[in-house]
Parts: C-alpha cells; structure tokens; sequence
C-alpha cells in the first residue's frame, strides 16, 4: 500500500458563524482531512450550530482546538499558507490550490492553512506569519467565495496531488457515483443493428437513387458504429426497430 499522505490542518481564523464552521468541517471530512483549528471563534466554542450544519462530519468537530492567536495555533507547523485574494502589504510568494496541495505532499513537516473571518478575511498580522500566499484566479468583478467553498478547493487539490503522487492511501477518495462501463457490443451485433436499419430503409426509397446507394449507406454504418453501442443498447435498438416493423395497434 503507498504512503499515506501529509494532511494539511485547516485553521479558521475568527470564524462568525458556527454554521460556518460545520459547514467547513464537512468539506474537510469529504477529501479525509479531520484536524480542524479554530481561532478566537466570535460566538465561542462548541457552538450548537456547527454541528447540524456538519452533517454528520462529528469527528471533525469533536477533535477542533481552540486558540486565542493565530500565531499559537500554528506554533508547531514548518509551513502555513494564507488565503486571501488581497496581499495585505505583505510580501510573499503567491501560489494556487494545487502547488499547495504538491507542496503538503512533498515537503515534510506540519502544513496549515488559514482562512479568514467570513466578512473581512485575513489580517495582515495573520497573513505575516505564512510563508506564501495561497489564491486561486476568479471573476474580478465577483470574487465571493463563502468558507466552506474554499475549504473545499484547497481540500480538494490536496488530495488530487496526493494521488497523483502515489502517496494517498486507497482510502483517501472513491467515486461514487462511478459505474462499470459495458464493454462496446460484438461487430456481429452491430453489423445485424445496420442490416436491421437498412432493411427497413430501402422500401421507403432511403437509398435511392442507386448511384448514391453505396455512398448512403457507409454513411449510415459510420453514424451507427461511432457511439460504440454496447450490447444492451444495441439490443434496444434492434427492439426499437422492430416495434416500427408492426402495424400500429388497431390496423394489424
């Protein structure tokens, strides 16, 4: 089994709203991220509105420490990334979701990520305690992401570098909702779908005139072969073309 990966801890630096924050703990929990650190949250903490807004990313919740500076809550990490769109008059180097998420990959020790205050976001004295600052390319004319949104983001990239690395564990992502394709059907199934069509067509006068006739009908081989019908669709179709073989109900 690989590696598993470094896991960057998320800090929330101010939070408002405990809805917010339970929302952020479920982006977290989606991409296998659980240590969760809060900072001087404004309603206190626990907060009784995080949890639902969780939605059932408790373990999360349960495991969030409090502190009262950011610089305390990142006192025992090597590297820490600051999200803002704005550098705040201070220097850093300016980098995307994914060079961070190669970076917590790659470089050993402990990474964090600090998001701001809903309304305001990071400080200056917040955003000069990161060694860069970590921003994505948005709309200029609307650059409103909402907490949970960019959790996700950086969350996200994390674990897309970490398997295409080789260092994520097998259970650090699954597709849901991804399904085993079929394989494309047999070319003695299709070549029976196309002289079902043909069959039908020529009596109406589809393949006509003759001189077209050989013209016409590569065309329409090159129209059915190209979707790669597996056998269950090949099959619907040969049902389709035998229920416009039948007379409609009541002329029969």
């Amino acid at each position: 089994m690989a590696e598993d990966p470094n896991r960057p801890v998320i800090v929330l630096v101010r939070p408002q709203l405990g809805e917010n924050i339970g929302k952020a703990a479920r982006a977290m929990l989606n991409f296998s991220l659980t240590e969760l650190r809060l900072v001087a949250p404004r309603d206190g903490w626990p907060n009784p509105a995080a949890g639902p807004a969780a939605s059932g990313a408790d373990e999360v919740l349960a495991g969030a420490k409090v502190f009262d500076t950011t610089a305390e809550a990142v006192a025992d990490c090597q590297h820490v990334y600051a999200t803002t769109v704005r550098k705040r008059g201070v220097t850093r180097p300016v980098i995307g979701p994914d060079d961070a998420g190669r970076l917590v990959v790659t470089q050993p020790g402990r990474h964090a990520v600090l998001f701001g205050p809903e309304r305001s976001g990071l400080e200056t004295e917040d955003v000069a305690l990161a060694r860069a600052i970590l921003t994505i390319p948005i709309n200029p004319e609307f650059g409103s992401l909402n907490l949970a949104q960019a959790v996700v983001l950086v969350a996200y990239e994390w674990s897309r570098m970490a398997r295409e690395l080789g260092a994520a564990s097998t259970a650090t992502l699954a597709q849901p909702t991804a399904e085993e394709a079929l394989p494309p059907a047999p070319q003695a199934e299709l070549d029976a779908l196309i002289a079902h069509f043909e069959a039908l067509l020529a009596p109406r006068g589809y393949f006509l005139p003759e001189t077209r006739a050989e013209a016409t009908r590569r065309t329409l081989r090159g129209i059915l072969t190209k979707p790669g019908w597996n056998h269950l669709e090949v099959r619907t179709l040969r049902g389709v073309l035998s229920a416009l073989e039948r007379p409609p109900r009541g002329e029969e």
